[in-house]
């Protein structure tokens, strides 16, 4: 897209040619000792935020400062390696590049207008914001300034309005340009004739771009063209009044957008005005930021502007500027960098574009992913989307390098995380250390050895913990190492269904020796194995050394439990399942008992059956007889005992497929509701806490009236809210693997409510009063808080309102009550609130 920097449009003043000037656009870096004496103290700190930016390059308030003392010690060659540095990090960041430049232009180098060139050859065609292109042109007309080198100028402006013209914030350049071609002085009647055309040329080139002055600039076409022609005039408005119109209503929506996506910048501490993006700690803030970016960007993919396919090459520059916006405000968000790499690669696939173009685009879009790796190295789906493109252009050497950088990459901050959860282990531990030691120093009444023996026993375990060199148990570390196991097991499907299933067992037998590798590598390589070759016997061996790495997985057990049950190796499933049955408790060795007990309900004899639910019954002795006797008679999540003997309701999901609460819920009956409510005030009484709450669907509620239940507005059935835990599954065809463990059955349910209703009569004569049935059933058709669509308000911003509030004296003088409803109906309903950069730390909540 980008036309080449023509040579001649900086005339650049040469006084001694010979010197060292520069190298690829990078000024040459002559030592000032004199400067770097005199801020020796200054260079120290120099030094050591250098050091920290390289280790964190995403720390931009170290950037910041980094450039403040560098510029401060007024060394050049300092000056210039830090904004180097700063752009190696932040590449076509708008603001450094004009800082960095204009460092240059004030120096008193006689090279310096070489150097300048330089960087603007070097930052100009990849950059596509407009703030630069202005700075550039500035410098043009700054040097061009006698009327033979009019031309010189006029090449600059149209190199310039060719790269960023259709942007909205362009309409000064348009302006300009148009002011710069009026004014200049013609000898002949052909060159005024030339002149009026360049001038109609630009202002139907600006009338339809949506810009911030376009409704000024079509009075002022108008008015050209009426001053030369009124004949010609009608006819040339009437054909360019529909794009003109467009561009104006795209204009409405684009300021919309950009608004929320460009807000002005928070005052900052620094003295360079320079603007970085910071790391997302992917807060309410930063989900809605990147929420309206991914709205935008698919607004723009769509052609507002409605531009023909002729012009289609206007089309791919205009989303070529915005994409580059986009990655570079965006730096940090993988998202944003998988959109922008998936545009281009469908620009690579558009037979209507010349080869030449289709190799270039493609070529652009492996370039955004490496760009993206450098930004986001532990990104997930910018490191699996270049395997693949490397992957279908045979190129399996760079799929192994990139897969091993990755994995070296989320190695390294396992080890971080590690530290991290080590230290706060040992602060917690040293904490409740001293907390003991204080009160058995100031109560003096714990019993004779007590501190003793718990500081001994807070060694032997940390001792035997040391010894055994376990992993901490932290969710935070658990999820880390889960997340590295996938990116080993994608490695191993790229190496079998490209190599062969040798290379793949070559990788695996890699992850074998790394002490992150997870249980689920074990797993995805024993199915790989017994999938691609039909070797159960390689597979069982996986799984037996997986067993014997992680004794202590119950997760991985149950999945080796599962994988014989489905090969049909009975004998050797009900050996594992003898094996480990007893090696974990019994409140974590549940779903073991489970998996195994529904495959003997289906598949084995009464007797074993039987003699099975005995054990159970040993295990767990609080489970209801009729629960064991209830799961024996259920298929698919079908429980015809607990429906229709007991009154449960059990909802399901719809025909299509979707559920209409998050996890299957279950409520009492009118008819259990009674039955409960007769019962003697001895009896356990059921709580009426979730009589109020909405039922999960009308549908529960047609069935249950099908079935000759009440069809008044009785107590709705329980629904789980959209942040509970998930509970168990009910849904038909649902796989037992897929279920939560351990979650509340029917019966466990029932057992928590008749635990819960024991309350003192006080209480009990309180729960009386409920919600009228009319009232109950009202709340139940409300929709539900996810569908809210209007603004969110900060909690913080409203309380410090509160707290701000004036309140009246209550003697006297009346409050004043609220204004009525509609009076504040003319203002209309406040925006939502989309801006998370606020300033440093203090990003604004708002919807994702």
């Amino acid at each position: 897209m980008s036309a080449p920097l023509p040579e001649d449009l900086l005339q650049v003043p040469a006084p001694n040619e010979s010197q060292n000037t520069e190298q690829n656009g990078v000024p040459s870096q002559e030592p000032e000792r004199a400067a770097s004496q005199a801020h020796s103290e200054s260079a120290s700190e120099w030094d050591i935020l250098r050091a920290h930016v390289r280790t964190k390059p995403g720390d931009s308030e170290s950037w910041l400062r980094l450039v403040d003392v560098a510029v401060a010690s007024g060394d050049f060659n300092q000056i210039n390696e830090t904004y180097e540095a700063l752009l190696e990090a932040y590449p076509n960041t708008s603001s450094a590049q004009t800082a960095y430049i204009n460092h240059l232009l004030e120096s008193s180098r006689e090279t310096r207008y070489h150097e300048a060139e330089g960087l603007f050859k070097r930052f100009l065609r990849t950059s596509s914001f407009v703030e630069l292109w202005k700075f550039y042109l500035a410098y043009v007309r700054r040097l061009n300034t006698g009327p033979n080198v009019r031309d010189t100028v006029r090449m600059a402006y149209e190199f310039a309005l060719n790269h960023i013209g259709h942007d909205r914030e362009s309409s000064e350049l348009w302006s300009d340009y148009i002011q710069f071609l009026k004014a200049g002085e013609t000898a002949t009647t052909w060159e005024e004739g030339q002149k009026m055309d360049a001038i109609r040329k630009a202002y139907q080139r600006a009338v339809q771009i949506p810009m911030d002055n376009v409704k000024r600039l079509w009075e002022e076409y108008q008015e050209f063209e009426n001053n030369l022609n009124k004949i010609t005039a009608k006819k040339l408005i009437t054909d360019l009044t529909p794009a003109h119109m467009q561009a104006r209503t795209v204009l409405t929506t684009l300021q919309e957008h950009l608004t929320v996506l460009f807000p002005p910048p928070p005052p900052s501490k620094h003295k360079t005005n320079i603007w970085l993006p910071r790391q997302p700690n992917f807060s309410a803030g930063d989900k809605a930021l990147v929420g309206r970016w991914r709205i935008y960007l698919k607004w723009e993919e769509g052609n507002p502007l409605e531009i023909e396919d002729k012009d289609k090459a206007q089309l791919h520059t205009r989303l070529q500027g915005v994409y580059r916006k986009a990655l570079v405000r965006m730096r940090f968000f993988s998202e944003i960098w998988y959109m922008a790499y998936v545009w281009y690669m469908s620009l690579s696939t558009d037979m209507s574009l010349p080869e030449q173009k289709r190799k270039d685009r493609k070529e652009e879009a492996l370039n955004i992913l490496k760009a993206g790796i450098e930004a986001n190295p532990s990104s997930f789906v910018l490191n699996f989307a270049y395997a693949e493109a490397q992957e279908a252009d045979k190129k399996f050497d760079e799929v192994h390098a990139t897969f091993e950088k990755f994995l070296e990459v989320l190695r390294k901050d396992l080890e971080v995380v590690e530290g991290r959860v080590n230290t706060a282990n040992a602060a917690s531990a040293n904490g409740n250390q001293s907390q003991l030691n204080a009160t058995a120093t100031d109560g003096g009444t714990l019993p004779s050895g007590f501190v003793t023996a718990g500081i001994q026993s807070q060694n032997s375990s940390f001792n035997t913990q040391s010894s055994d060199e376990k992993q901490p148990k932290s969710k935070e570390l658990t999820d880390r190492r889960t997340e590295f196991g996938v990116a080993w097991i994608v490695y191993m499907r790229f190496a079998r269904r490209a190599e062969n299933l040798k290379s793949a067992r070559a990788i695996f037998g890699k992850a074998r020796r790394d002490k992150w590798t997870p249980w689920e590598v074990f797993e995805a390589a024993a199915l790989m194995e017994y999938h691609c070759t039909k070797a159960s016997d390689i597979a069982m061996r996986i799984f037996e050394k997986g067993l014997e790495t992680f004794p202590d997985e119950v997760e991985f057990a149950l999945r080796y439990l599962g994988f014989l049950i489905s090969i049909n190796d009975d004998s050797n499933a009900r050996a594992l399942f003898e094996r480990v049955v007893n090696v974990f408790p019994a409140d974590r060795a549940r779903p073991i008992w489970d998996r195994w007990a529904r495959y003997e309900y289906q598949f084995g004899s009464l007797e074993a059956s039987q003699a099975l639910e005995k054990r159970i019954a040993e295990v767990y002795p609080t489970d209801p007889p009729i629960k064991r006797f209830a799961e024996r008679h259920k298929y698919l999540g079908t429980d015809a005992i607990a429906v229709h003997d007991l009154g449960f309701v059990i909802s399901r999901s719809n025909g299509n497929g979707s559920a209409r609460s998050n996890a299957s819920s279950l409520g009492r009956t009118e008819t259990q509701q009674s039955i409960v409510s007769n019962l003697p005030t001895s009896q356990p009484q059921q709580s009426q806490g979730s009589v109020t709450k909405r039922p999960s669907s009308p549908d529960h509620r047609r069935r249950d009236e099908s079935r000759g239940g009440s069809t008044d507005f009785g107590p709705p059935s329980k629904r789980q809210r959209a942040g509970s835990p998930q509970q168990r599954g009910y849904d038909r065809g649902e796989r037992w693997e897929r279920r939560k463990h351990g979650s509340p059955s029917p019966w466990d349910r029932e057992r928590e409510r008749d635990s819960s209703a024991r309350r003192p009569e006080k209480e009990r004569e309180e729960e009386k009063s409920v919600i009228p049935p009319v009232l109950s059933w009202f709340i139940s058709q409300l929709p539900m808080t996810s569908s809210f669509d209007g603004p969110v308000f900060r909690t913080d911003d409203l309380m410090q309102v509160f707290r701000g509030a004036v309140i009246p004296s209550s003697t006297g003088i009346r409050a004043r009550s609220p204004p009525p409803p509609s009076a504040m109906r003319g203002s209309g309903r406040p925006p939502p609130d989309y801006s998370p950069y606020q300033g440093p730390g203090g990003g604004r909540r708002g919807r994702y």
